[in-house]
């Protein structure tokens, strides 16, 4: 596995290096990956994952995926089993059993009340609209809520009542006594539990009160004992907060925030928001559609954890966000492909090729090399036969076409079927409208793995497959998902740039048999077409479906 970002681009790298010379942490580095259960991952989140595990196997530490799940209208186990699969096929294993911040939940209600009796927390009945209009703006400080100086007794009963179901959604909460004045808004009395009379999917119907995200953020890193809490930038405006709760708390721990700039792409977007949009309003087929930027879609679509792994390595860590070419991950994509994976040949667009001095009956099994510059990644028999498909586009009634211009199979001319024989193209059969539906060619004896005489020079090599051997299959071609660069910008709405040609589904195409029995998520090289893989979820032998992954050269597709 490659490791994280170099030091020179990786300014967490050296924080973490400084620690241990000064012998902080106990010489300890304990790292956590805590997504909310709410949406699948994404590209974003594998940066995150990448960085969180990658500094804590380079420095022999522990990382912790713990699912931050405190908000239960919005989350779902099958995010969770998402997420931990997602985890596992990059590559990383989490230190212990995953966490939860649920787990906590009973210890979470203890430093509430702790609170509380240190004059530091009061349960506020003003409603979401008194409150926002006493919050204040930005350039305005706000002003204390009439039931912040209630007495610790009454703010006890209170917060009981609450747990215990008393009251409805949005009458009442538990916030912190901190500063109504402050320039940053995050301190100004957050708002430490609220009314969520809904079923949660760790701890089914035990609580009906709920923890903020910044409440139990800095306390979940102190009871696992983090001492690199490695977050997006967004989340440095809450710092203040995440180190106000650790300094007036009982916590075992002291962990420190530290932010970086989270990852975007251009074409893409990656607010979890607006990947659920899409798949809501049924824009694509799901969370791992392969147009997605999530980690089951790019991985449906046939990146290697590799690929993914060694783009987000190669990405810088640093304290300001920036935008990455997309075309970077995709050289990542296509380099890894271009080494990983097995030839095969595929006829998307076929015509049918009658070989007239082949025996009807005969079958000529081939031995074609896997990889072209791998001898580890073996042989395929290929079954050669009288009737053949070839690409439609490989061939011309043109005989005026010269060779540097048109490669491929010409009236009169001679052409090399990749790993066969050399044929001439002698007839062309027309339907009564003049369309082209079968080539009538001849073979030239002697030239399997030959050189045939100068006189019979090919023009080039073309890709086929066996008419009575080959299987149809289905073929599905993406492009981005988005027409425009940045597609989340400004004042349009992000699907207005969606692109109405992102899928493109081909039928009556035809594969050699060795591929099509392969296993889902087997990834190919079909010659002369790009780059493919089996589908994860529809492929079988018996319906080939293939995904295109990426074109053999750079491109949108």
């Amino acid at each position: 596995m490659s490791s994280t970002a170099t030091a020179s681009n990786n300014f967490i790298r050296t924080i973490i290096e400084e620690d241990l010379k000064a012998g902080n942490n106990d010489g300890k580095v304990v790292t956590r990956f805590p997504p909310e259960p709410n949406g699948y991952l994404h590209i974003g989140h594998a940066k995150s994952i990448c960085l969180n595990f990658g500094l804590a196997d380079e420095f022999g530490g522990e990382c912790n995926l713990r699912f931050d799940d405190t908000n239960p209208s919005k989350e779902d186990q099958e995010f969770v089993d998402a997420i931990k699969e997602d985890v596992q096929w990059l590559g990383f294993t989490w230190a212990g059993e995953v966490k939860y911040a649920s787990s906590y939940f009973g210890q979470f209600y203890a430093w509430a009340q702790h609170l509380i009796n240190a004059g530091k927390a009061y349960v506020c009945d003003l409603s979401p609209e008194e409150a926002s209009e006493y919050r204040g703006w930005a350039t305005q400080p706000g002003k204390n809520s009439p039931y912040r100086d209630r007495s610790a007794e009454e703010n006890l009963d209170l917060l009981e009542r609450m747990k215990n179901g008393e009251f409805d959604e949005g009458t009442r909460v538990l916030r912190a006594k901190v500063d109504m004045a402050s320039p940053n808004m995050n301190l100004r009395d957050p708002i430490l539990y609220r009314i969520r009379k809904e079923h949660h999917h760790q701890t089914g119907n035990d609580w009906c009160i709920y923890p903020s995200y910044d409440f139990a953020h800095g306390q979940e890193d102190a009871i696992e004992g983090v001492t690199h809490s490695i977050c997006t930038l967004e989340f440095q405006d809450h710092r203040p907060l995440y180190e106000w709760f650790l300094e007036n708390l009982p916590v075992p721990s002291q962990p420190k925030q530290y932010e970086f700039g989270r990852l975007n792409i251009n074409y893409t977007v990656t607010s979890k928001r607006k990947l659920k949009q899409l798949v809501d309003e049924e824009v694509v087929s799901g969370w791992n559609d392969p147009r997605m930027p999530t980690v089951s879609g790019m991985r449906r679509r046939g990146y290697s954890a590799d690929a993914l792994r060694n783009f987000c390595n190669g990405l810088a860590v640093a304290k300001t966000d920036g935008t990455v070419d997309i075309a970077q991950l995709e050289f990542e994509v296509r380099n890894d492909l271009n080494d990983n994976a097995a030839r095969a040949m595929c006829v998307l667009d076929p015509i049918k090729v009658v070989i007239t001095n082949m025996p009807e009956d005969k079958v000529e099994v081939l031995s074609m090399a896997n990889h072209p510059n791998k001898e580890e990644m073996g042989s395929r028999d290929v079954p050669f036969t009288r009737e053949i498909y070839i690409d439609r586009a490989d061939f011309s009634e043109d005989t005026t076409l010269g060779r540097k211009k048109f490669k491929r199979l010409v009236f009169e001319d001679y052409v090399r079927l990749r790993g066969a024989y050399v044929i001439r193209a002698d007839e062309a059969i027309k339907d009564e409208a003049g369309n082209i539906i079968e080539i009538r060619a001849s073979l030239v004896e002697g030239t399997l793995g030959v050189n045939p005489p100068p006189e019979m020079k090919p023009r080039g090599v073309i890709h086929w497959v066996s008419a009575s051997h080959g299987k149809p299959l289905e073929v599905r071609v993406y492009d981005r998902l988005f027409t425009h660069e940045a597609p989340d910008k400004g004042d349009e709405n992000f699907l207005d740039h969606v692109n109405s040609e992102s899928l493109s589904t081909i039928t009556g195409c035809w594969i050699e048999p060795a591929a099509a029995a392969c296993a889902p998520e087997t990834r190919f090289q079909f010659e002369r077409e790009g780059y493919f893989v089996s589908d994860r979820y529809d492929h079988s032998a018996d319906t080939p479906v293939f995904n295109k992954t990426i074109g053999l050269r750079d491109g949108n597709k």
